[in-house]
């Protein structure tokens, strides 16, 4: 069942607790007015900070479909908006051919195009699924981690962006009747053009502090015993501090917990952290940095602050 806009940030900031999404008011804030000044928003941030969930969380608090279109380098059209069912056109082209022949006519080919080169023919694919009514509202389009893409499929989506409409050749304009609320993400491994940034609001997310993550956590993994997921937080939080190759999103730290709970675990110890690194660090160069004393020395460093 859809449910209204949220109509203040407080209520914003509900609706996404509602979900169990932690945020702080900063983000929503710029996600109110997104809603209601009704521009797509963009997400900048490290992987695995919460970027791709906040859409997620949006269309299950609000009951709209979610349509995602997950980017990667050589996006095309084809993938992204449209292609035609070549298989099913010939198929009518030679049931047209067939019949033509047994009845003694000729084709009529100026028809015959208009025919396949309709929507029964048409693959319909995020971009333009978008476009289309949906039973509950407008859906949540996430065009998730656009900076894999290339500056000319950025160019495209300029249309889409500013008048929530795609142009397909063969069909003419096809505009929406009702926007989607669009959500882009980008995990900046290369610069979003300037063109496409003033169509949209931007909000950078970042790593949360301690208290957010321990509210995060506490929401996203409620098994954790108290004292672990304390820890569990603290050691995190200490270890983004370190020169690493890729430092621990909030995903890791959630998955760090939950195997952690897996193995009964109610405190850290270093044998244990040693032991279930490959649940926090993804680069083995990382993971060789943080072994033996460095494990314990920021163990005590967590016992320390934890005193205070």
């Amino acid at each position: 069942m859809s449910q209204s806009l949220p109509s203040s940030i407080d209520a914003t900031l509900g609706l996404l607790q509602s979900q169990g999404y932690v945020a702080d008011r900063a983000l929503a804030t710029v996600l109110f007015l997104a809603l209601r000044m009704k521009r797509p928003l963009l997400l900048e941030g490290e992987a695995g900070t919460g970027k791709t969930e906040i859409a997620k969380v949006l269309a299950a608090a609000l009951g709209r479909k979610l349509i995602r279109l997950q980017c990667y380098e050589g996006l095309d059209l084809a993938s992204a908006v449209y292609e035609w069912n070549y298989a099913r056109q010939m198929m009518a082209i030679r049931l047209a051919e067939a019949a033509g022949g047994g009845q003694g006519g000729g084709l009529d080919r100026s028809r015959l195009e208009g025919d396949i080169f309709s929507e029964t023919y048409l693959v319909k694919r995020p971009l333009l699924q978008a476009l289309e009514p949906q039973k509950g509202g407008a859906p949540i389009l996430l065009i998730d981690e656009l900076d894999r893409t290339d500056e000319a499929f950025e160019a495209f989506l300029l249309e889409v962006l500013a008048d929530a409409q795609v142009t397909i050749p063969e069909l003419g304009t096809i505009r929406a009747a009702e926007p989607p609320i669009v959500i882009l993400t980008s995990n900046r491994t290369r610069e979003i053009h300037d063109a496409l940034k003033r169509r949209c609001l931007y909000h950078w997310v970042g790593y949360p502090d301690t208290a957010r993550e321990l509210a995060i956590l506490k929401a996203r993994a409620p098994h954790a015993p108290a004292k672990l997921a304390k820890q569990v937080v603290a050691f995190v939080q200490a270890i983004r501090r370190e020169e690493l190759f890729k430092a621990p999103g909030v995903a890791e730290t959630l998955d760090w917990a939950s195997a952690l709970v897996e193995l009964d675990a109610v405190a850290l110890d270093p044998g244990l952290v040693s032991d279930t690194l490959g649940a926090l660090l993804k680069y083995q160069d990382d993971i060789q940095a943080m072994q033996g004393s460095k494990v314990r020395e920021l163990l005590d460093q967590v016992k320390t602050e934890a005193v205070r």
